[in-house]
């Protein structure tokens, strides 16, 4: 009988180490990746409201997503790296705690100086459970059938979105906008609670998982880990993730502008209520997990490389779609047609990005996971704002979008070249 290889054998007993099977272990990894990301979403109906209540601008409210997102990008580069050298629990379990406490003091900020405090500290807590979930994930699995659980991740946090809006719409006539703040709080707890008792350790296993095993590269296997700058300097040596550090850097613009405009768009734009941007919103995150489930199908065939090019340039083609409405004036259904396109790519780019990044390095996977996340957070949270300053407009959101993917595909271009 023919024996399996040495790394899959191995990879198979750490898969079985660990307690949550199948189903369950994609669900608890996906929640995880996504419920930092959730506390934008799910209050993102009540930013006016938020606006008139503390008597602050609509930028300020806005500077409250970006604040936050900065606090998930700095996190990252924190907790990525403990999780290398100490293992995935410890930063994870402080982080979510600490997601928790500040969720609480949101709910209860006096004045727009103290919430914008207390965000940038919930989006630091809520770093832990996005990188290390994508570190686990490589702990478990190496090359296309990393690519596949990256797609499961994608369909389950991809789910968040489609149900926080619309719950969000749904309860905007009976709670003001703290009171998301405590659902927020109640989903921090339930997540350490399952977390501490479910997810056990992985990292002492990452080995077996193997640098470069299965991930279709050839690469030998990268040297046991160092300090954050070392870490960084060897992943950064290599011109192939320094190209998908600035494609993740740049698509976050276009990304973060659709997040923290698209309320503003839509509601005093176009005359959206509150429970019909919920809708719409929800409605682009399933384009996300079809897109994401797409890929998923299609991974085995074409190979990740091919389903990233081409996720990057159904982006750029989603983003002049909506350039194109607002400024032709061709109206709402044609603005939201771009918006939907552009976040079905988003279903190709994420997983198959990550995972061409991350497969040739298993041993630093909390580091690059890290960097990664902080490339695609750090940029757009400034910018977006920025951009902001001269009013929010459709045009202003689609021309930044555009500009962005754009960028995107001529770096895309050159990262696949290398790569063939």
């Amino acid at each position: 009988m023919q024996r399996r290889p040495r790394d899959e054998r191995e990879t198979t007993t750490v898969v079985r180490r660990v307690r949550l099977r199948g189903a369950g272990l994609i669900v608890l990894l996906g929640v995880l990746e996504a419920f930092g990301p959730l506390s934008m979403d799910l209050y993102m109906p009540k930013l006016p409201e938020l606006a008139e209540s503390l008597r602050t601008s609509d930028a300020l409210a806005q500077s409250t997503m970006s604040v936050c997102m900065i606090g998930l990008a700095l996190g990252q580069l924190v907790a990525g790296p403990l999780s290398d050298r100490f293992g995935r629990r410890p930063p994870l379990l402080i982080g979510v705690a600490a997601f928790t406490v500040f969720s609480i003091a949101s709910a209860l900020a006096p004045t727009i100086g103290w919430l914008i405090l207390f965000r940038f500290l919930q989006g630091l807590g809520g770093s832990a459970g996005m990188v290390v979930s994508l570190a686990i994930a490589r702990d478990l699995y190496s090359g296309t059938e990393l690519s596949r659980m990256l797609s499961w991740l994608a369909l389950v946090g991809a789910t968040a979105p489609i149900v926080a809006p619309m719950i969000g719409g749904l309860l905007a006539g009976f709670l003001e906008w703290r009171g998301y703040f405590a659902i927020l709080a109640g989903i921090g707890i339930l997540l350490l609670a399952v977390t501490f008792i479910a997810l056990p350790e992985t990292r002492r296993f990452g080995a077996a998982a193997g640098s470069g095993a299965g991930s279709g590269s050839g690469a030998a296997a990268s040297p046991a880990p160092g300090g954050f700058f070392a870490d960084a300097r060897v992943l950064l040596d290599g011109g192939f993730f320094r190209l998908l550090l600035a494609i993740s850097a740049i698509s976050g613009i276009s990304f973060f502008s659709y997040l923290s405009m698209s309320s503003f768009v839509l509601q005093e734009g176009f005359g959206f209520s509150p429970q019909l941007f919920g809708i719409v919103f929800a409605a682009g995150s399933i384009c996300n997990v079809l897109g994401s489930q797409t890929s998923r199908v299609l991974v085995t065939r074409f190979g990740t490389r091919r389903l990233y090019g081409a996720g990057i340039g159904i982006g750029l083609v989603g983003a002049a779609v909506v350039l194109a409405g607002a400024l032709l004036g061709w109206g709402v259904g044609i603005v939201l047609a771009g918006l939907w396109i552009y976040l079905a790519s988003t279903g190709f780019t994420l997983p198959n990005g990550n995972s061409l990044a991350l497969s040739e390095h298993g041993e630093r996977a909390g580091t690059a996971a890290a960097m990664l996340g902080t490339a695609s957070l750090i940029v757009g949270p400034i910018a977006a704002p920025i951009i902001s300053l001269g009013g929010i407009t459709a045009f202003t959101l689609g021309a930044t979008m555009f500009s962005a993917m754009l960028v995107c595909v001529v770096l895309a271009r050159v990262a696949l070249k290398r790569m063939a």
